[in-house]
């Protein structure tokens, strides 16, 4: 349970809050009702609306929510397997075999808020909160870069301990830390919605992508599953923290909800709405889309129990629509899931995954351990080492990407989304992926992936010499000087 000094600050902030919202002058673009009676409307559609639908998703101009019903309500096999097509084709189209890594790193546990479905909730005895110390964080910190990891997500709980000094603090050190080649040259955040002023401070060191997600877009299951009196459970506070990022210069936005909590077709509308709205105001959509399903974890049946509970197959048709819906939107699959159902979902529009995963608080220095339940939010599906994940993407064509240099060359946000929808950004972030590809097997591969790595660095400059033979010269040249001992080149 919350202390009185616990109980103190989360009063206070949640003062604040609703002072903020108060004069919130931003209406709510979430109609519960109009999504329901969207989904009854289109159900059942007939197989000619869901094939106009497909037609114009080939043409990469994305999808209306009321387009990307009918799919949603598609109940014809045949015509679920033309959407998976579709989707692959949209994929290829637009990122090529390209998949970009990352690593979570869980900072803090200890969270003021009370989450049903959530392992870290404050009433839970079973897990026990903790935060890294510095010396933690950066024996964390080494532990990744040594793998090989060059892309992280930073997670915090909603506390005092891990305020938002704590945070800048944080991710000031991690930059900082260095072992051999290895360091961190992007850290993305995932934490509670932030006051304006306060996602100022995180631009200023220097953060990626801020993500927030909604949860559920379902307003009467939000208020259920996050209790009155919590910080969490004033709904338009979260619906609009992307849009408060964005106010404080932060262009890389990621949204998402947790599948499982509501109806997962509803969820898909509420995920469209919300990448609609933003790209309404600032002119640019959501960078990343995530769709996390409910798992279990230590003393939260609800995770397991839920009514909603989302199907391998569903999870298939989620990812596939979005691909549809948000051609030149990042779409996010975790470790949340088990391998053999990753390597199914990845060709259906997937360009973002974690591997090498640990997120229970200082779990990547307990690496052999693959799951700490007492400090975990929740269990992964996937434990298996970045290396074994990176050969496997090898094996099946992908070119493994730690590219960060969009962000440091001011690639994001509006001018990311322009260069992607001319078709540009694969000139930029396909060679950035070779060349951050080879550090990796120069530095840190078994000699299994190295050779399989290899492989695919060859078939790839053998295409960029057929069709721009200069810009293979110039990624042949780079790759000379990286096996030479160079290292951070790019595009």
């Amino acid at each position: 349970m919350l202390s009185a000094a616990e109980r103190s600050w989360a009063e206070e902030r949640l003062e604040r809050i609703l002072e903020h919202e108060a004069k919130e002058k931003r209406r709510d673009f979430i109609d519960d009702a109009k999504i329901e009676a969207l989904l009854e409307e289109t159900a059942n559609p007939a197989k000619e609306r869901v094939r106009d639908v497909l037609a114009k998703a080939r043409s990469l101009v994305g999808l209306e929510p009321e387009e990307a019903a009918v799919l949603l309500n598609n109940t014809d096999e045949d015509l679920w397997q033309e959407t998976y097509a579709v989707a692959r084709e949209i994929k290829q189209e637009i990122y090529g075999n390209r998949i970009v890594l990352f690593a979570p790193l869980y900072i803090s546990s200890p969270c003021v808020n009370d989450c049903i479905y959530c392992g870290f909730r404050h009433s839970n005895s079973q897990v026990r909160g903790q935060t890294l110390t510095w010396e933690q964080l950066e024996k964390e910190v080494q532990a990744l870069v040594t793998r090989g990891h060059k892309r992280l997500i930073v997670v915090y709980g909603e506390h005092p301990a891990s305020d938002i000094d704590f945070m800048c603090e944080s991710i000031r050190r991690i930059y900082a830390t260095r072992k051999g080649n290895g360091e961190i040259r992007r850290v993305n955040v995932n934490a509670a919605p932030l006051f304006v002023d306060e996602y100022r401070q995180l631009k200023e060191v220097g953060i990626g992508t801020f993500q927030v997600f909604q949860e559920t877009y379902h307003h009467a299951t939000y208020a259920r599953l996050h209790p009155r009196g919590t910080l969490k459970h004033v709904y338009t506070w979260r619906l609009f923290s992307l849009h408060r990022a964005e106010e404080a210069g932060i262009d890389d936005v990621a949204i998402g909800a947790l599948f499982g909590l509501y109806k997962w077709r509803f969820e898909v509308l509420g995920l469209l709405y919300h990448a609609q709205d933003l790209e309404r105001e600032f002119g640019v959509g959501p960078h990343t889309i995530s769709f996390p399903r409910l798992q279990p974890a230590v003393n939260t049946p609800y995770a397991t129990s839920s009514p909603y509970l989302v199907a391998d197959e569903d999870l298939k048709k989620i990812v596939a629509v979005l691909r549809c819906a948000v051609p030149y939107t990042g779409l996010i699959l975790t470790a949340r899931e088990r391998p053999e159902l990753r390597r199914e979902v990845i060709p259906l529009g997937v360009s973002q995954v974690d591997a090498g995963s640990r997120i229970a608080i200082g779990g990547y220095e307990e690496m052999e351990r693959e799951h700490i339940p007492e400090r975990e939010q929740f269990q992964l599906g996937d434990t298996r080492s970045l290396d074994d994940f990176i050969r496997e993407l090898c094996e099946d064509g992908y070119i493994p990407s730690f590219c960060t240099a969009g962000y440091r060359c001011g690639r994001t946000g509006e001018h990311f989304m322009s260069l992607a929808k001319k078709g540009f950004v694969k000139n930029f972030c396909t060679p950035n992926a070779v060349l951050t590809f080879k550090e990796y097997l120069l530095d840190y591969a078994s000699p299994a992936t190295r050779q399989a790595g290899e492989k695919v660095i060859k078939h790839y400059l053998a295409a960029l010499e057929a069709s721009h033979p200069a810009q293979a010269q110039a990624v042949r040249e780079r790759l000379q000087r990286l096996e030479a001992g160079e290292r951070d080149l790019y595009f």
